[in-house]
């Protein structure tokens, strides 16, 4: 990763949203999530506008897929957050992303990770 937040690609974000969503790299859509985007490499402060259309994808009920979109949008927007613990990340992110506000089954899924709202 480029020690220069400028300099952050979207392909670093949607790396970094796959870790902390899916560790042990074990779900499907999550790597395939992260696939999608590998070749993303223009530095990430310059594709905020449409940002959110350019990222979702087919399976957005599915929770991990809909945290790894929220995570990367957080990190885009808080590039000085990409080195925090990932369950500091998840819980800002879904505060930020859902405006306080996730649906059920993204709280029983961080729930399942450890991770709570409050």
């Amino acid at each position: 990763m480029p020690t220069d937040r400028d300099l952050i690609t979207l392909s670093d974000l949607v790396r970094r949203a796959a870790a902390i969503v899916d560790p042990p790299g074990e779900d499907p859509a999550v790597e395939e999530f992260a696939v999608r985007f590998e070749d993303a490499d223009q530095p990430v402060r310059g594709q905020l506008n449409g940002l959110e259309e350019r990222i979702l994808w087919g399976a957005d009920e599915d929770a991990p897929i809909v945290m790894a979109q929220a995570v990367t949008l957080y990190l885009a927007h808080k590039l000085d957050e990409f080195d925090n613990p990932p369950e500091n990340i998840l819980r800002l992110a879904a505060r930020a992303e859902f405006d306080g506000q996730p649906p059920a089954n993204i709280v029983a899924w961080l729930e399942d990770q450890g991770v709570a709202l409050t």
